[in-house]
């Protein structure tokens, strides 16, 4: 496990446990995605934010205004602020990410990847949610993606687990199988 991770998801659940209080854990998770695409298309401001020798006040400031002028919640603008005093700015993708799959937990849902050879047509992606829904007993949200070395089929990949539809999974798990003689 990379130490990153980690510490991002330690200021996740703490902004998780503080957002859950207000009641605004999806909320919260909108105004982070916000002033991170503000660093991501300012490559001046994420530059001054990303150095380490400027002084963590002057970090928290500088976030603190960005943060009201984007009309972010006291609770967005002290937690940026205490994430770029900390110097942790550079983790906020993953505290982003971890955060949100917090607050999918809370909310009995889960996010997957879907790899297929072709676009998939809006039946077969509720087909693919609705069955990934079921195995795992949660709502599923899908993000598909197009990925022609498969051949044919999906793959699906959902945190750590994988589903393995494709075409090329099944000829792989079929030589497996002659190989072992259990074909």
């Amino acid at each position: 496990m990379r130490r990153g991770a980690a510490v991002a998801r330690r200021y996740a659940k703490a902004l998780g446990s503080l957002a859950a209080e207000e009641g605004r854990l999806g909320p919260l998770a909108q105004e982070l995605v916000q002033f991170e695409h503000v660093m991501a298309d300012e490559a001046v401001l994420r530059d001054l934010l990303l150095r380490p020798w400027v002084k963590p006040a002057t970090k928290r400031t500088l976030v603190a205004t960005v943060a009201e002028r984007l009309g972010l919640s006291p609770l967005c603008r002290n937690f940026l602020g205490l994430v770029a005093q900390r110097r942790r700015l550079g983790l906020l993708p993953e505290i982003i990410m971890a955060y949100r799959a917090l607050v999918d937990e809370a909310a009995g849902r889960a996010r997957a990847r879907v790899r297929s050879a072709a676009p998939l047509s809006d039946a077969e992606r509720a087909a693919i949610r609705e069955r990934l829904g079921r195995r795992l007993g949660k709502t599923v949200l899908l993000e598909t993606e197009v990925d022609p070395s498969l051949v044919g089929g999906f793959v699906a990949e959902i945190g750590t687990k994988q589903v393995d539809a494709s075409l090329m999974g099944q000829l792989q798990a079929l030589r497996e199988n002659l190989i072992r003689g259990t074909a």
